[in-house]
């Protein structure tokens, strides 16, 4: 297995058309629909980063902002932002297009975690990821601080063990 990948080759899109069976009863897209296939496109991703199976480990901030409609196609766009151990964060990015009406969204973005696992479903090391674009540097300087937030949220790790989110909230100063 290699050390070392391109975030760029984690790219993945998925594109999909909202149909009936997709709404709600406003014939908007349900959020289970759309986390669903944000899940679905996340892992693909990650799978490409390791070439391994991944497991969903954690889904960071989904907001429904922006309703996504009836016959709108939406396309979900996933890159790897950084791989630790075994465990990768993956961003994606979600637009919605009104295609006879010629108008695109920005509607959804979300980070996921995902954990390699092997064939006895037991953990195992990911290739390190190298960032090359400005926006690929950025999102992988601030994926160390957005793990720290889940581990702290999670109570798998102790706030002041947190050194990446001390300066964010200024945690051990009196």
């Amino acid at each position: 297995m290699a050390k070392q990948k391109f975030a760029k080759d984690s790219v993945t899109i998925m594109t999909e058309m909202v149909l009936p069976n997709d709404t709600n009863t406003l014939n908007n897209l349900m959020g289970g629909r759309l986390m669903y296939w944000m899940d679905i496109s996340a892992a693909i991703a990650a799978q490409k980063h390791c070439n391994r199976i991944v497991v969903t480990a954690s889904a960071d901030s989904i907001s429904f902002k922006q309703p996504i409609n009836l016959g709108n196609v939406i396309t979900l766009r996933s890159q790897v932002t950084r791989s630790f151990n075994s465990s990768m964060e993956v961003f994606i990015e979600v637009t919605a297009e009104d295609i006879p009406a010629k108008k695109k969204i920005m509607t959804h973005r979300a980070y996921f975690t995902f954990v390699a696992v092997d064939q006895h479903s037991k953990p195992i090391e990911v290739p390190e990821l190298i960032p090359e674009t400005p926006e690929e540097i950025e999102q992988y300087e601030g994926a160390l601080r957005r793990r720290q937030l889940r581990l702290v949220l999670a109570k798998r790790m102790k706030p002041e063990d947190a050194v990446e989110l001390k300066s964010i909230f200024n945690l051990g100063e009196k």
